[in-house]
Parts: C-alpha cells; sequence; structure tokens
C-alpha cells in the first residue's frame, strides 16, 4: 500500500515552521520559561492537595467552568459573560485566530498584525492556519512604534492585532497613550493586550477595555506560581465571547484545573501577592547586580525576567552559561539587534546568586 503523500495535504506555512520545544536536559538553574520561582507555603500546597481528594474521575469536568469563571470575574471585577477560559493563553489565542479569521473585502486571506520581538505564538499559530502575519518592529526603547504601527494597520487591514504589554521577551510596558493611538486607527480590528505579565507590572490596561470597544484583555495564572494548571482567560464583550465559545473544544478545561484555579483565585490571594512581591524584589536586586557588569546592559522590565545584553555573542554567553549548569534564553538566532540578547527569569535568591556568579565567571573581569 503506498504511503500517504503529505505534500498534497499540508499547508506550506505549516511545512516551514518548526515546533516549539523547550530545551531539555538536567540544569541545576532553569531561569528560560518564565516560571514563578517554587514559593507557595506548605499550607497552600495542603490546601491545594485536599481539594482534590473527593473527585469524581469518572465524569466530565464543568463544560460551562462556572466556578472557576466567578472567580476569576471576582479577581477582575468584571462579569463571567466577559470571560473565556482556555488552556493556558495559547488556546485563547488559537480560538480568537480560528474565528476571527474571515478575509477582508478584497483580501485573499486574513492578516494579523503584531510586534517584534514579541510572544513567538501570535505568529506561529497564525501562520498553521493560513493567515499572513505583519510584525512590526518595536523602538529602540523596546516600545511601541506608532507611526509603524499605524502604517501597517492602514496597509494590512488586520483582522487582528497582538500587543502584550508587558512585552516577552523585552519585559517593556508599553506606554499607554501609544497603545491608545494604535486602537484609535484599528477601528476595523480586534485590538487583543496581552498582560500575561501584569502581576509584576506597575499598571495594567483595563481603563483601554472599558474605553474601546475593539479591545481585548488577554491573562494567565502561568507566571504567578501556577503554570502546572494551564489557565488563561480572554475578557472581551458577552457577543465577541459567545461567538469564541462555540469554536471552544467541549470539556476542554479538565476537573483538577478548574477546582485548584478556582481555590489560588478565590483562596489564595495572599500567597500571589507574596510571590509576585518576592519576585519584584530580586527583579531590583538581581538588576542592580547587572549593572555593576561592564558589557551587560540591563533594560528596565515590568515582567518576571530581565532582557539582558552582554558583549560576548549571546550564543556564546548561553553556551558557557549552560556548561556551568545555568539555563537562560538566547536570542541569537533571530540575529540583527538580538544578537546579543538573553532573557533571564527571576528566580529563588540562591537561583538568581548562582546566575549572577556563573555570568560573573564567564564574563570575567
Amino acid at each position: 500500500m503506498p504511503e500517504l503523500d503529505l505534500s498534497e495535504l499540508l499547508r506550506p506555512e505549516v511545512r516551514e515552521l518548526r515546533s516549539y520545544v523547550p530545551v531539555a536536559g538536567d540544569y541545576r538553574v532553569r531561569l528560560d520559561a518564565n516560571e514563578a520561582p517554587p514559593l507557595l507555603s506548605a499550607a497552600a500546597r495542603r490546601a491545594l492537595a485536599e481539594a482534590t481528594t473527593d473527585v469524581a474521575w469518572e465524569r466530565y469536568p464543568d463544560a460551562t467552568m462556572t466556578a472557576l469563571r466567578a472567580a476569576l470575574a471576582a479577581r477582575m471585577g468584571v462579569d463571567p459573560n466577559e470571560l473565556l477560559v482556555g488552556v493556558g493563553s495559547d488556546e485563547v489565542i488559537t480560538l480568537l485566530l480560528t474565528v476571527l479569521a474571515h478575509p477582508k473585502a478584497r483580501a485573499p486571506t486574513a492578516t494579523v498584525v503584531s510586534t517584534t520581538p514579541t510572544f513567538v505564538m501570535y505568529r506561529m499559530s497564525a501562520l498553521a492556519r493560513g493567515m499572513r502575519v505583519v510584525e512590526v518592529p518595536l523602538d529602540d526603547a523596546w516600545d511601541i512604534s506608532v507611526e509603524s504601527m499605524q502604517k501597517a494597520i492602514e496597509l494590512a487591514q488586520p483582522n487582528l492585532i497582538f500587543i502584550a504589554s508587558p512585552n516577552n521577551p523585552t519585559g517593556t510596558m508599553m506606554s499607554i497613550d501609544r497603545v491608545e493611538r494604535v486602537i484609535e486607527a484599528a477601528t476595523g480590528s480586534l485590538v487583543v493586550i496581552d498582560e500575561a505579565y501584569v502581576d509584576y507590572a506597575s499598571r495594567d490596561q483595563l481603563a483601554l477595555y472599558r474605553a474601546h470597544p475593539n479591545v481585548a484583555i488577554l491573562r494567565t495564572l502561568s507566571k504567578v506560581g501556577f503554570a502546572a494548571l494551564r489557565i488563561g482567560w480572554l475578557l472581551a464583550r458577552p457577543e465577541l465571547i459567545a461567538e469564541l465559545d462555540k469554536a471552544r473544544q467541549p470539556y476542554n478545561m479538565n476537573t483538577l484545573s478548574q477546582r485548584l484555579g478556582t481555590i489560588a483565585l478565590r483562596d489564595l490571594g495572599d500567597e500571589i501577592g507574596r510571590i509576585t512581591r518576592t519576585v519584584v524584589d530580586e527583579r531590583k536586586r538581581v538588576a542592580s547586580a547587572l549593572a555593576e557588569l561592564p558589557t551587560v546592559k540591563v533594560d528596565p522590565s515590568e515582567a518576571n525576567f530581565l532582557w539582558l545584553a552582554v558583549g560576548p555573542p549571546a550564543s556564546e554567553v548561553f553556551r558557557d552559561l549552560a556548561s556551568r549548569g545555568v539555563l537562560v534564553r538566547s536570542f541569537h538566532a533571530r540575529g540583527g539587534r538580538l544578537a546579543h540578547r538573553l532573557r533571564v527569569t527571576i528566580g529563588t535568591r540562591d537561583e538568581n546568586d548562582a546566575f549572577l556568579s556563573a555570568l560573573g565567571d564567564v564574563l570575567g573581569p
């Protein structure tokens, strides 16, 4: 029997993509994935464990996620009907790209506009669905270039615009006036403001959601100590949530994630606050220590990581740190102004000290 010829079935865009595969290996310090450090108290861990003792393993999860959406709504001060919950923000992004994909007049395909560098899944998920992607470079301070974004919107007429603020990998909180000017230029597009790291920031962008009907807000629990639960959500107008829900897979959020996420949001707010405050304090301390190194430049960050420029090529520094058991994220493969850039997650104090010591050894006196 002849083998299936995938070339006749595969989208050419998918053939050109590469799978997202985290770096494997045994590292004593992993500061590459923007996870929160292990700071949950023993009491919080017991509360989470006890909540699983009476799970009805034979039953499907609550398809409407009523308790979880209520807890999210209470945390944000919104109505549950304004919320769509997915398996991490990744699933929510794919739902947006799936539902809002009708090509506009005289356009052969739907278009997505985002900044660059930014979260890679905007681009990957859009291309996997046959959409066109237009990426607009951030300015020299890693902020939005308004004129360039306005031009891209005018020419591309996008269905969706993704703006991460704070941005990954730069840690930048986008200037609120610049974001608003982009929103006002994009009256025919949905502007999704990704606030994955907002718990570590000095402000949020909820006022923009309240003021502009074409704005939605994306958030997650993954960055504040609960990445294992894979809970992400979208805040948007109820009419959009209703349309997105039609494409959501039934029972997409498992029972354990729903129950534990509800407890985290409802009962562990103090724990989340303590974790985020600890990380912010460590972020300041590590940034100050890095600023003392003559060949390192640290950009201001409002996330749980730091964005560094190092003197030697980032590929070499990444390799030498890894050989010392410290894993960070390098962006050298993208070339250009990213060739000397590393992103370093803030870990525990001991992990951060191990990174600082290893980097000092790598860069030398």
